[in-house]
């Protein structure tokens, strides 16, 4: 089958395409940004890559042939704009892009809809269901609650609050109820479902078989990871208190952590099980799936990460608009230091930096930079790095963002996501000086206004230290 694959370099997107690949599928994926791609060389002729950004008003030229589609757009976790205007804008261009095709069924991963009052995110949720149903091409759509897997935002929230609090003073939605699924099932279903006329036109209800509170969830999830916890519920704590309480614990942006927040005023659990029937499975439980992830985790096999997405930053997709770092208006720091042994071991060392392994000097420094950071609204540090000693353009790395990533040309850029009063790059480089091999190690920062003069210039007897120093460790000398 020809199967356009929206939201391809997402969370889901990018586990479901080699899932239909492997069921010999032709894949149009569509992403924002060709540069922060990537398609395995074995896979190639299997895999159209078509750039776009459906939040644009014109239309996307598609293949007539294709088959099924797949709707994975969401905007929960942007900083532009109102996530809700952005999902719905975004679902009516897609579906005046396939209705020039001859489509026979398009999927869509929804949200489970609870009886009571919708969150904002779940009203997004259904309104996008409504404008697919409008269409003419027959409409499948899986709903999900909380999704359990490596990489995953709930994953990922649950793990940083289990791991960094003994003990958790908690809003009273912890007592609501949800049914979480592990990634392995949604991507079953999502795989399964394709080309079944008795899903055309159909809604179904997906979760695993345990239906938790949040609170047994992170008591289970402290069970699975050898921890003890104590968690207290109060009525007290606001959704706003409750947004600050994620946003400043876990690895999340304020938006995602207030969308999030709001959400969990409903209890999400299935309320009708139709798919069972239709496609029968045995799925995982919420501690096997706990488990199973962190066994990807522990083989450095986490295929995609929430935190990458793009969604997560202020940048434009098209990252070629910041690789040319400017030549006027910029304050540097360039450090060149000389080295004699062989390329691969200094070349490793920048590409390994950040994450856990920290930044080779005054790592107290980066953690404080970190913390004020998420005191006036960034990224801040907890957003690691996916793979201990791998680097692909596009992903996060602490309060960083790759724009360039050449480990066989030695060659590493940067741009900073930091709150800041202006832009930064850091950019890391094997060059050569004159007979000799050197690391050229560069911090570039274009100040916005005075405001970026002062805090330049204000940090820089600290950057003549952690900067001097960083590229002497690198370099090995």
């Amino acid at each position: 089958m020809n199967v356009l694959l929206t939201g391809a370099g997402g969370y889901i997107g990018a586990r479901l395409l080699p899932q239909l690949l492997d069921k010999g599928h032709h894949v149009y994926c569509v992403v924002r940004s060709k540069e922060r791609f990537h398609t395995p060389e074995s896979e190639r002729g299997k895999v159209t890559v078509l750039e776009h950004d459906f939040l644009e008003a014109d239309p996307l030229p598609l293949p007539k042939d294709l088959d099924a589609a797949y709707f994975l757009i969401h905007s929960m976790t942007t900083q532009k704009g109102d996530f809700h205007e952005l999902e719905a804008k975004a679902a009516e261009n897609y579906v005046k892009s396939l209705e020039n095709t001859s489509c026979k069924q398009q999927i869509y991963l929804g949200g489970l809809l609870s009886s009571e009052e919708l969150s904002k995110h779940l009203q997004s949720r259904k309104n996008v269901e409504e404008i697919l149903k409008k269409s003419s091409i027959p409409t499948t759509i899986l709903r999900a609650g909380i999704i359990i897997g490596s990489g995953s935002a709930s994953f990922e929230i649950l793990r940083d609050l289990v791991e960094k609090l003994p003990v958790m003073v908690a809003p009273k939605w912890v007592k609501n109820r949800c049914q979480p699924i592990a990634i392995r099932d949604v991507l079953f279903y999502l795989t399964e479902i394709l080309g079944k006329s008795e899903a055309y036109g159909k809604t179904f209800d997906i979760g695993g078989p345990d239906r938790l509170t949040y609170k047994e969830m992170l008591e289970e999830f402290a069970k699975v990871r050898g921890l003890r916890r104590t968690i207290f519920t109060v009525p007290v704590l606001t959704p706003r208190l409750s947004s600050y309480w994620l946003y400043y614990v876990t690895a999340t942006n304020y938006q995602l952590a207030k969308n999030l927040v709001d959400s969990l005023k409903n209890e999400v659990v299935c309320h009708e099980h139709s798919i069972d029937q239709l496609l029968p499975r045995e799925k995982l439980g919420y501690k096997e799936a706990i488990q199973r992830a962190f066994e990807k985790i522990e083989q450095f096999e986490v295929i995609s990460s929430w935190k990458d997405a793009m969604g997560q930053s202020e940048l434009s997709p098209h990252l070629e608009n910041y690789i040319r770092i400017p030549e006027h208006g910029c304050l540097k720091d360039q450090q060149v230091v000389p080295f004699t042994g062989p390329d691969e071991g200094v070349i490793h060392r920048f590409f390994t930096i950040g994450g856990k392994k920290g930044w080779y000097v005054m790592n107290w420094a980066w953690k404080l930079r970190g913390l004020l950071d998420k005191m006036v609204g960034g990224v801040g540090l907890r957003r690691g790095r996916t793979h201990p000693d791998k680097l692909q353009v596009g992903e996060a790395l602490d309060f960083w963002r790759v724009l360039h990533a050449d480990p066989k040309k030695g060659r590493l850029l940067l741009y900073a996501e930091m709150r800041l009063p202006g832009e930064a790059w850091l950019e890391f480089k094997i060059s050569k000086l004159g007979e000799k091999k050197a690391l050229v190690q560069t911090a570039s920062f274009r100040p916005s206004g005075l405001l970026g003069r002062l805090y330049w210039y204000s940090l820089l007897p600290f950057h003549l230290v952690i900067f001097r120093r960083m590229a002497r460790h690198i370099a090995g000398e």
